[in-house]
């Protein structure tokens, strides 16, 4: 596929979130991912939407090359912000041969992350199988606690 954006609506809304967030208001699953930027130390931070998948608490970095994801991975620690509560965790990329019930889970229970996706052109379909089939260019993070 081809490189890929966020669509305009969705970086507009990634600040009315960011802003709500920050003084104190929750948003439904929509969570905070604030993480230290892996070359200029600074906090960045996303919206993202986990999801529960037997048990485990994950979140998916949708948008391929994405730099919050880049820095997931070489942070040792993040802070998830939903409304007031804030809690520390570790996150861990799930390997590309455990992702496929894992993408499959998020096209059912994230269809606003699908049609994000549909918009930015990462997916044409937005059925389960096609996510499973993107397992290689779509990164879940496992969030455990720090």
């Amino acid at each position: 596929m081809n490189q890929v954006a966020l669509p305009r609506k969705v970086r507009f809304f990634n600040v009315v979130i960011k802003g709500l967030q920050r003084v104190g208001i929750a948003l439904g699953p929509v969570t905070v991912l604030t993480v230290r930027g892996r070359k200029s130390g600074q906090p960045r931070s996303t919206p993202v939407t986990p999801f529960r998948v037997d048990g485990a608490e994950y979140v998916l970095s949708g948008i391929p090359g994405s730099a919050w994801a880049h820095n997931v991975r070489a942070a040792e620690t993040v802070e998830l912000r939903s409304g007031r509560r804030t809690r520390t965790a570790r996150m861990v990329e799930v390997p590309v041969a455990e992702r496929g019930p894992i993408l499959r889970a998020f096209v059912e229970q994230v269809p606003r992350g699908v049609e994000m996706m549909l918009d930015a052109g990462v997916v044409r379909t937005g059925s389960a199988e096609e996510f499973e089939a993107a397992a290689d260019r779509l990164a879940p993070f496992r969030i455990d606690p720090a």
